[in-house]
């Protein structure tokens, strides 16, 4: 029974699920059918010796769904992608932030929405404008221009005006929690926040309340910030379609806003909130950001606590801010990054933003093979890229991406957490009123995770291993890595391995939409990551630009 023991568990994930709505014990025609769709072929004299077994897992699968698992129950299998050889600098808390007391009141008050977070801090701290007042201003635009964007689920008002007074009033008994005091921002609906629907973007789920707080929800409360609501999340984290239609790029009313976290980038990069929180697990930062021009940070895994959102892969799932420049990206970050008791992933780590920076002393590398096949408008703003870093003293290195890996199978590692997660969503048939169904859905996608072997997602994630390991000895010796956003296996692979990257606006296309280019870092290396984007982004304004759909 030995060689044949990884089938049983197979077999009985499968029928598990078929039994689950269906009688009767497990034949040996039903595991001769199901052979087809694992790729195997055992003799009949074989099967006969495992039906006892398989049928005895069944029994187990059908006594273990008695036992309702809690959303915030991970497995007991902890992943950790972090090498050996990786040195984590200690933690030394927060940054020591300068706020412009300098800043002024626009003529114009809508610009106030595309003010630098560092502007708007100066702004409250000298008492130019009152959080309220800038809160109300964030409101208004919210109401004029969201419902051609649809970017908002949920509008937190009575939250965010209470959340503002409390900063006008702290503020003027001398209690200043720092630059994000009063600032208003919004954070994807598939953080928890009590009191309000966190709908995951699904119409199953557009009543349902979760009585706590996700983790960096509180933490920029504690900041002072002011929650404004409930961005866009894709349908269960799938693209940018939800039970209330589908979320528009503001720089082309016609195109979605792409990635599921749509409602962050269009939100930001439209001025509806000051900043925004997003999640990624295959490219949800990174892809909505490069559609909206707006500067994303995908943080390295485990730098940012996930309790309270929606897990779609508990291996893959990272949190991280998108602004409308990396500066702003860095504030945010610095103050929901660190270590969770909630979140078993977390670790504590340095992070000092490298303000004087000797940008001749990076050693910086870029994926050549990528750029030169890149013939699109972005690939022409890549290309222009790298020749402006040239300009201020950055001379890339040619390096190849790795190739020689099972790219094909990698995504069961997601599908298969994330059907783990939504078990009973698939189970009781409640998939079936998710918002798509079509091949490439994400209900779909849950109801295939069921015939995906438990013996070839381990399988999956031991190369995956070999993965990580390879794409680490590759970039350690340089400090950031260029890459375009979607050539190659890119955005897997830095996902997979969990590095940190930031979407980088760098032009505009043929049609006028943003495009933008991705840097890559080491582990922990986020401070590089926005330091050498800040540099480039004072040098060369393509980033924080006003769409005209919202002017």
């Amino acid at each position: 029974m030995k060689k044949h023991g990884w089938l049983i568990l197979v077999i009985g994930i499968i029928f598990g699920f078929t039994l689950a709505k269906t009688t009767g014990k497990i034949t040996r025609k039903k595991v001769k059918a199901a052979q087809e769709l694992l790729g195997i072929r055992f003799e009949n004299e074989t099967i006969a010796t495992m039906l006892d077994y398989l049928n005895n897992n069944l029994k187990g699968y059908e006594s273990m769904r008695k036992f309702p698992l809690d959303n915030s129950i991970s497995p007991a299998l902890i992943f950790d992608p972090i090498p050996n050889d990786v040195v984590i600098k200690k933690d030394e808390g927060l940054n020591p932030w300068k706020i412009n007391e300098g800043a002024v009141l626009p003529d114009n008050p809508d610009e106030l929405a595309f003010y630098p977070l560092l502007d708007l801090a100066g702004l409250i701290y000298t008492r130019k404008i009152s959080a309220t007042d800038l809160t109300k201003l964030y409101l208004n635009r919210i109401q004029k221009h969201d419902p051609k964007l649809l970017s908002f689920v949920t509008i937190t008002e009575d939250l965010a005006l209470q959340q503002a007074q409390k900063a006008d009033d702290e503020l003027s008994k001398g209690l200043y929690r720092g630059p994000l005091h009063g600032i208003p921002y919004g954070i994807k609906d598939l953080a928890a926040v009590p009191g309000y629907p966190t709908t995951w973007g699904a119409a199953p789920f557009q009543n349902q309340v979760i009585d706590e707080i996700a983790t960096v929800a509180k933490k920029l409360e504690d900041a002072g910030a002011v929650l404004l609501g409930k961005l866009v999340s894709g349908s269960l984290a799938r693209g940018d379609v939800w039970f209330g239609g589908k979320t528009k790029n503001p720089w082309d009313l016609d195109q979605g806003a792409t990635g599921s976290s749509a409602g962050s980038g269009a939100a930001t990069a439209a001025g509806l909130v000051a900043f925004s929180i997003g999640t990624e697990t295959l490219g949800s930062i990174i892809a909505p950001s490069t559609r909206t021009g707006s500067t994303g940070l995908r943080p390295t895994f485990g730098a940012v606590s996930k309790h309270g959102f929606m897990v779609l892969s508990w291996s893959m799932d990272k949190v991280g801010p998108i602004c409308r420049s990396a500066e702003d990206c860095a504030l945010v970050f610095d103050y929901i990054r660190g270590v969770d008791p909630k979140d078993r992933t977390t670790k504590a780590a340095a992070f000092k933003p490298l303000n004087k920076l000797d940008i001749t002393q990076l050693k910086v590398a870029y994926f050549h093979e990528l750029f030169e096949k890149d013939s699109s408008s972005s690939g022409h703003n890549n290309q222009r890229t790298l020749d402006e870093l040239k300009k201020i003293g950055i001379n890339p290195i040619p390096i190849s991406i790795p190739q020689n890996f099972p790219f094909e199978v990698f995504d069961i590692i997601l599908r298969a957490e994330s059907g783990a997660f939504f078990d009973e969503l698939v189970r009781s048939g409640t998939v079936d009123q998710l918002e798509e169904q079509h091949e490439g859905s994400r209900a779909n996608s849950l109801r295939q995770s069921r015939f995906i072997p438990a013996v070839e997602y381990l399988q999956a994630n031991r190369h995956r291993t070999l993965l990580i390991q390879d794409f680490h000895d590759l970039i350690k010796e340089f400090d950031l890595v260029l890459s375009p956003t979607y050539a190659g296996n890119q955005l897997l692979m830095t996902n997979l391995t969990g590095h940190p990257a930031l979407s980088l606006p760098n032009g505009f296309d043929d049609k006028g939409r943003p495009t933008s280019l991705t840097l890559i870092g080491n582990y922990f290396g986020e401070d590089k990551l926005v330091s050498l984007a800040s540099i480039y982004q004072e040098a060369y304004k393509y980033h924080g630009l006003v769409p005209l759909s919202v002017k």
